[in-house]
């Protein structure tokens, strides 16, 4: 199967013009670096690009989540109304995922509390 990261870049950018949108405010909406957003948009990076890229991107912009895959393809994009639907391994992966990220936030509580419980001053009691 063909990349076609042009039609990519075509597609985001008539988007964009027609919300009146910049770069920046797609790469805050998707939660992607600017960077990125930049790359696809001018078309200056064809690389493989994480599942969850395209799909923020496809639904910053109000599109169906599988919007730029479809057109990455060169297929018809699905209606934006289409029920999304994920394997189940992807579902397992992302909370997985969500799992390690609620883990790390918790373990840095632990360190500010632990840290805030240090620098508290000892009354002599």
């Amino acid at each position: 199967m063909s990349e076609d990261w042009a039609a990519v870049a075509r597609a985001m950018d008539a988007r964009l013009t027609e919300l009146g949108m910049r770069q920046r405010d797609l790469a805050d909406r998707a939660h992607v670096s600017q960077a990125i957003v930049r790359e696809l948009h001018r078309n200056t990076a064809q690389r493989r690009r994480s599942a969850r890229t395209l799909e923020a991107l496809s639904v910053a912009l109000g599109w169906h989540p599988r919007h730029l895959h479809a057109v990455l393809g060169g297929h018809n994009p699905p209606d934006p109304s289409a029920p999304v639907t994920l394997p189940a391994d992807a579902v397992a992966g992302r909370l997985a995922a969500i799992e390690g990220h609620l883990r790390s936030i918790e373990e840095r509580l632990i360190d500010v509390q632990a840290q805030l419980g240090a620098d508290r001053p000892r009354n002599g009691g």
